[in-house]
């Protein structure tokens, strides 16, 4: 099951419009698209890809560890965790699940797609998502 290219990455800034005027105004990328996740946040695109995904504040919830309400970034904020495209979503769950991997599997509103979140050793968070278009089986 070998990982295709890096899909996004998402940050967790102290202050989400400032960072989205950054990103949008100083690095060009444009506000897009987002599916209603339930928190407030940003998908910016880059050629047609949603490659840049701020979050501001999400409420504490099963799988979803919310490091604390306050935040007090000094510099660039918390890197919240990087996404690989996924083509084989049976593949990734039976790799993990026996590997004794403690994920989290989630279906994305409105789009459908599959999602597993997982962190490395250190705590970052890492997202292996099915892109859209991917036909792959997905029991459960």
């Amino acid at each position: 099951m070998p990982l295709g290219g890096l899909q996004h990455y998402t940050i967790e800034p102290s202050d989400l419009e400032r960072t989205k005027n950054f990103y949008c105004d100083v690095l060009g990328l444009e506000n897009g698209e987002r599916p209603p996740l339930g928190f407030p946040g940003y998908w910016l695109y880059s050629g047609g890809t949603a490659t840049v995904h701020l979050m501001g504040t999400r409420k504490p919830r099963e799988g979803i560890v919310v490091r604390g309400t306050e935040k007090k970034y000094e510099d660039t904020g918390r890197l919240d965790h990087i996404a690989f495209a996924a083509s084989d979503v049976d593949g990734v769950r039976k790799r993990l699940q026996s590997r004794g991997v403690k994920f989290r599997e989630s279906i994305v509103p409105r789009t459908g797609d599959t999602q597993f979140f997982l962190y490395d050793p250190d705590g970052l968070g890492t997202n292996a998502k099915r892109l859209p278009g991917d036909h792959a089986q997905t029991k459960r």
